[in-house]
């Protein structure tokens, strides 16, 4: 293929994935959406300076905060609550932008392993991998999905730097120094960049040393072996090994967020990848989506009995492509790139068991060696353009199927459902679905049904009340399930904390009679997971609201008090003082704040180097909230002295 050939057929593929996705950019916000973007309005819209840095330090994901995630978000909105259709079109700009540097890494690729290096045999592979690439199916649940911004952000930023190593890598050759530059370069800025998008950044020098390791050849040069050792070797060998000890320690430790063990996440997440696998080469129109949450857990090597086959298939692909790595270097890269990939997400961090957006990084060669294979198919170029293409167009319109079905969030809700009948989340959400359309009886049958198999779950549970409330009064029995669950089962506190809170004024069922408020609060109270500082001021704070509701402000004052002596933050003052200035309780809310003051002294800050301790500092520097606490207490006097 000719260059302007490539290129023409590169422009189609990015035509053809714009139509694929086009249906798909009709869509909504979706779960962790919610949870995250809605920074871009904590403290105000983000216009200027004092505002931009208090956005952008906001991040609590990874230690980092993912800040140029954040700063990628402000190119679609300044404010919360914003439209989701620029969001989901700077996503799918970001996509094809992937597309065409892995299009260029594997025409370099291709180049390296070459012995005649040739435009037949680094272009059209290259180009029918990153297209197929672009068009598979499963990343529409990457693409679409706002908030994995972060995962194509960390993605661009490892292609960027694997680009920049592998030039350096070639000009080794004629310029050492050059080269070393190039690669170091590529090594340093690409992690550092991807690390501040999402922590699977830091694979970037692994992922360098599996090119290396497959691709790149041997190379005698002492100073090449020096640099492999020092910046490809010895940060991967740092990565298993704070792995392992991570490992080590917290193995069998019970988590109050999970219902297994980290040691049960690793024997489990060899199947995982198995069926990340199948996804990848069986491609579907439909899929599992975001509700992997009644994913099976491995308890043992034969419970269930594919946990065995599972570590048997990974173990000997990983063999076999390192056994492979030189009389089949692209097969071996494309396997050992595929499990490294996945190496921090799929291991032995306390993350949720199974997401299909974690291959859009670790797939990037996977199609690959079945491009050269089709490439180097000796038949007629006919045969071989039309076996491409239909295989492209296979992709395209199982992409466009499955984003046009994204693009319809009720339908999606409905179809998630109905293709994970065991899991929870897709129950409630589909629950929430029916209730929006009037349809409480249809979401109180479902809701009933899973509740069975699932009696302590409160998303389940609450949603639960909800439908029986619109249906007429919440019987005693799912009051005592609401308890049951409140004091002993896991407890997704700003799920609960925030249902409680808005049960007090909007619930037909409960905003004049709070009693059965009063004792789920208790029974929250009492669950183990609610014992830490910042989680009892939760509790004395919901009691206080509901204190407040029942007209009794001076018990809402001492229980808000009691927050604050739990765990001393302005912003619970600023909350609890306004909550009680709002019921025109003035004077409480004067003395709420002086409370605050005494205790000001014990608020403990974050210390380290992450991004939450970074945020503290720029709120500290801008005094943020000692303005706005003077500024909430000019408010009260004026309205103390209007009042008199």
């Amino acid at each position: 293929m000719r260059s302007t050939t490539t290129l023409l057929a590169l422009l189609a593929a990015c035509a053809a994935t714009c139509w694929a996705y086009a249906a798909g950019l009709h869509g909504g916000f979706l779960f962790d959406d919610w949870v995250n973007l809605d920074t871009l309005g904590a403290t105000g819209p983000v216009d200027d300076w004092a505002t931009f840095w208090r956005y952008i330090t906001s991040g609590a994901a990874d230690p980092t905060g993912r800040p140029l995630a954040l700063l990628s978000f402000l190119v679609d909105a300044n404010d919360w609550p914003a439209d989701p259709a620029p969001f989901l079109r700077t996503n799918l700009v970001l996509h094809l932008v992937n597309g065409a540097l892995l299009f260029a890494l594997l025409r370099m690729l291709g180049t390296a392993i070459s012995t005649t290096p040739s435009e037949r045999t680094a272009n059209a592979p290259a180009l029918i991998a990153a297209t197929a690439w672009l068009l598979h199916p499963l990343f529409v649940s990457t693409t679409l999905y706002v908030v994995q911004r972060e995962a194509m952000l960390s993605a661009l930023f490892v292609l960027l730097g694997l680009l920049a190593y592998g030039h350096g890598r070639l000009r080794f050759a004629q310029s050492p120094r050059a080269g070393v530059a190039w690669m170091l370069g590529g090594l340093a800025f690409g992690t550092l960049l991807a690390l501040a998008c999402k922590a699977n950044g830091i694979l970037l020098p692994l992922l360098a040393w599996v090119l290396e390791a497959t691709l790149f050849g041997r190379d005698g040069d002492r100073r090449l072996r020096t640099f492999r050792i020092v910046f490809l070797v010895l940060p991967s060998v740092l990565l298993f090994a704070w792995l392992a000890l991570h490992f080590a320690r917290y193995a069998h430790a019970p988590l109050a967020a999970r219902d297994w063990t980290i040691a049960q996440r690793l024997l489990t997440e060899p199947r995982v990848l198995v069926d990340y696998l199948q996804l990848l080469f069986v491609p579907r129109a439909m899929s599992n989506g975001l509700f992997n949450d009644a994913y099976a857990v491995s308890t043992g090597w034969l419970q269930p009995w594919t946990t065995l086959a599972a570590w048997c298939v990974v173990s000997a692909l990983i063999a076999g492509a390192i056994a492979l790595r030189r009389r089949a270097p692209a097969v071996s890269a494309a396997v050992l790139f595929f499990f490294a990939g996945h190496l921090i997400e799929s291991s032995v961090l306390a993350l949720e068991l199974y997401y299909e957006h974690r291959n859009y990084l670790p797939a990037m060669l996977a199609f690959w060696p079945l491009a050269r294979a089709l490439c180097a198919w000796k038949r007629p170029a006919w045969q071989r353009g039309a076996v491409a293409i239909a295989v492209l167009a296979m992709l395209a319109a199982t992409t466009h199927a499955r984003a046009t079905l994204w693009g319809q969030p009720d339908r999606l809700a409905t179809t998630w459902v109905a293709l994970n009948p065991a899991s929870p989340r897709a129950q409630a959400t589909a629950a929430m679905a029916d209730m929006k359309r009037g349809r409480a009886d249809l979401a109180e049958r479902r809701l009933a049904e899973a509740v069975k198999a699932h009696p302590r779950d409160l998303q389940l549970l609450l949603n639960l009340v909800d439908a029986r409330c619109q249906l007429g009064g919440v019987d005693r029995t799912l009051q005592r399930q609401v308890r049951d669950a409140l004091r002993n089962g896991r407890m997704p506190h700003a799920l609960v904390f925030g249902w409680i809170d808005n049960a007090m004024t909007a619930s037909p069922c409960f905003s004049r009679q709070h009693a059965v408020l009063a004792t789920w609060i208790d029974q929250a109270a009492a669950n183990p997971a609610m014992q830490s500082p910042p989680r009892r001021q939760d509790i004395a704070a919901l009691r206080g609201r509901l204190a407040l509701s029942d007209g009794d402000a001076v018990e809402a004052r001492h229980q808000y008090d009691l927050a604050l002596s739990e765990w001393p933050t302005p912003q619970a003052a600023a909350r609890n003082a306004a909550d009680l200035a709002t019921r025109g309780h003035l004077a409480l809310a004067f003395g709420h704040l002086d409370h605050y003051e005494t205790l000001r002294a014990k608020r403990i800050r974050p210390r380290g180097f992450d991004m939450p301790a970074m945020h503290d500092t720029v709120l500290e520097r801008q005094h943020y909230w000692d303005t706005e606490l003077q500024r909430l207490r000019a408010r009260l006097v004026a309205d103390m002295e209007r009042a008199q």
